[in-house]
């Protein structure tokens, strides 16, 4: 698992990339969405010239016949309108709402990749790029195939006005480009202001995350004041950006209903003038008329085009950033053997880890002390597999292969670590517990149960394995917590498993409890063939070690059981038996 660049890591992240993927992806249903909304458009933009026509060819000469067929053409063109704009609208809805949700799963599938990926971002803007930031990058298929639309009816449009007198057409068709032109200048000051407000926003629920996360911890050390003073100064700058941005918003909307509504009235105006001095007849006046109020919509759809383009790229670019991200670890050609698994440790220094060399038989279980809490974090972190091989020195290996030269995805069934802050997910405890391995007989699930003492957890609810768990498992309290991600872990029944800490937040009997029954699953039931490494200073599960490896100074210092080193060594007794 050797640190590598991911394939797009040399590309520029302008988000152009992740445009061009969401029109290409959607070649099929979105240009018949498209084409479904000009008919609709082209068909609107039609009405007011066929009233003209009627008035003209059908009610001033009386003709009866005439008023059958332009009858049935204005009831065709209210058919068309009705059918054209529910399925057009409906595919372009389809479309970009599973667009969304595509994006939204390869930020998931990106940010969850076993190799890990390398991202500044914390999870609450995470949160907010996968959801947010996908709808808007999303939303563009709408933006576009609505601004063709609205294109196709003002091109009917116009030709129909410069039909009727060539100086109408010429005065919109002078005016369309010079106020789009205009608006379009805005652009670029409202995807920076866009893409200012969605990191504002998204560093606000990063942090209100993290605080709603570590709530306990904050009310003991009775640092609430301070950390709601953190977020409020992040949400007032969150605001700002959001205010920033509908400001310039706001003025791009009235700018350009001003805009069109202005040429709206000079067209109307200038018709009615005409109309008096005779230059064009009753019935093209009521088109012009017709077209004139007519004529802000489409070219209202035209003007917020660019600034709808403008948002979704500002997201796109967002969104580029995350699924161009760099790998941490990249698959090794190696495999693993089959059978017994042993893990050795060689020479592996890393953080304050200065030279450890370590290694446990398959079969084993081991203790492992840590005098300096930094060591211990430092140790689970690297045999964690998710660290590069360039940020430290040494091997690790499981069965005699580098566990860096092995798979994530395969390293992670032969070596676990279960870390000391665990997360459980939104479901049940049941889909909690067997996280690790869907297909977990039920036989195997209640026997981790009973090791992880985790079975009152189950039984105090009337659901059972089925009580649902929210997000991080904020549902249980933390002791709960710790034994039903032991529980999975167990369950997953790794070659090698790490536990770090794994029964801090338990009562001492039920410490007792869990100790005894991680030695009798893993160890004392059936053959020997998984290891187990504690690391902990807990003296009732250092009591069912075999071994006990103690780290001072970021060295392995002694290898005992714990019985010897209670007896003769007075640092250990003095941070076991406190």
């Amino acid at each position: 698992m050797s640190s590598t660049r991911a394939p797009s890591a040399g590309r520029s992240r302008d988000g152009q990339g992740v445009l061009r993927r969401v029109f290409r992806r959607n070649r099929g249903l979105f240009p018949l969405g498209t084409l479904l909304l000009c008919a609709y458009q082209v068909a609107e933009t039609l009405i007011p010239i066929t009233i003209g026509l009627i008035i003209d060819r059908v009610i001033s000469p009386a003709d009866e016949d005439a008023l059958i067929q332009y009858g049935a053409f204005l009831i065709g063109l209210f058919i068309v309108i009705v059918v054209t704009w529910r399925f057009g609208a409906r595919i372009v809805k389809r479309v970009a709402e599973n667009e969304a949700h595509r994006l939204r799963v390869e930020v998931a599938t990106r940010i969850l990749d076993p190799r890990g990926v390398r991202l500044r971002s914390r999870v609450g803007a995470l949160l907010t790029v996968s959801t947010q930031g996908a709808e808007d990058a999303a939303g563009v298929l709408s933006v576009v195939a609505r601004g063709v639309a609205a294109l196709a009816a003002a091109v009917v449009a116009i030709g129909a006005l410069l039909y009727i007198n060539l100086t109408l057409g010429l005065v919109v068709i002078v005016a369309t480009p010079l106020i789009l032109g205009g608006l379009q200048r805005v652009s670029p000051t409202i995807t920076q202001r866009a893409s200012a407000q969605n990191s504002a926003a998204g560093w606000a629920s990063a942090l209100a995350t993290d605080l709603v996360s570590g709530l306990r911890p904050l009310r003991g050390i009775g640092g609430e004041d301070m950390a709601a003073h953190r977020y409020r100064t992040q949400s007032r700058i969150a605001l700002r950006a959001a205010v920033r941005s509908a400001r310039i918003n706001g003025l791009y909307t009235s700018a350009s209903y001003t805009a069109n509504g202005v040429l709206a009235v000079v067209v109307a105006g200038y018709g009615g003038y005409l109309a008096l001095a005779g230059d064009i007849t009753p019935g093209e006046l009521i088109a012009v008329v017709g077209l004139s109020q007519f004529l802000p919509g489409p070219l209202g759809a035209l003007a917020a085009t660019p600034r709808g383009i403008a948002i979704g790229r500002a997201s796109s670019q967002r969104l580029d950033r995350i699924l161009g991200a760099e790998f941490i670890l990249t698959p090794g050609p190696l495999s693993l053997p089959k059978g017994r698994r042993d893990l050795e440790i060689a020479s592996l220094s890393y953080k304050s880890l200065n030279g450890v060399s370590l290694k446990v038989e398959a079969g084993e279980l081991i203790g492992v002390l840590s005098y300096d809490p930094n060591d211990a974090d430092a140790l689970v972190a690297v045999l964690s597999g998710r660290l590069p091989v360039d940020e430290y020195r040494g091997r690790v290996l499981v069965g005699g292969v580098p566990i860096a030269e092995v798979a994530p995805e395969h390293a992670q069934r032969a070596l676990l670590v279960e870390p000391h802050r665990t997360d459980l997910f939104t479901g049940t405890i049941g889909s909690n517990v067997r996280a690790g391995r869907p297909d977990a007989l039920d036989e195997q699930v209640e026997v981790a149960l009973d090791a992880s003492a985790a079975r009152d957890v189950v039984t105090m609810h009337e659901e059972g394995l089925d009580h649902p768990v929210t997000d991080r498992g904020e549902s249980l309290s933390g002791g709960q917590r710790q034994r039903v991600a032991l529980a999975r872990a167990l369950v997953a029944a790794p070659s090698v498993l790490v536990l770090h800490d794994p029964t801090t937040a338990v009562d001492a009997v039920t410490e007792q409890t869990i100790a005894q029954g991680i030695a009798e699953l893993r160890h004392r039931s059936g053959p020997r063939i998984q290891s187990t490494i504690i690391v902990t200073s807990s003296p009732a599960l250092l009591s069912f070690c075999d071994h006990v490896v103690v780290l001072e100074n970021g060295q392995v210092a002694r290898v005992s059981t714990h019985e010897h080193l209670a007896a003769t060594d007075e640092s250990y007794r003095r941070v076991v038996l406190r």
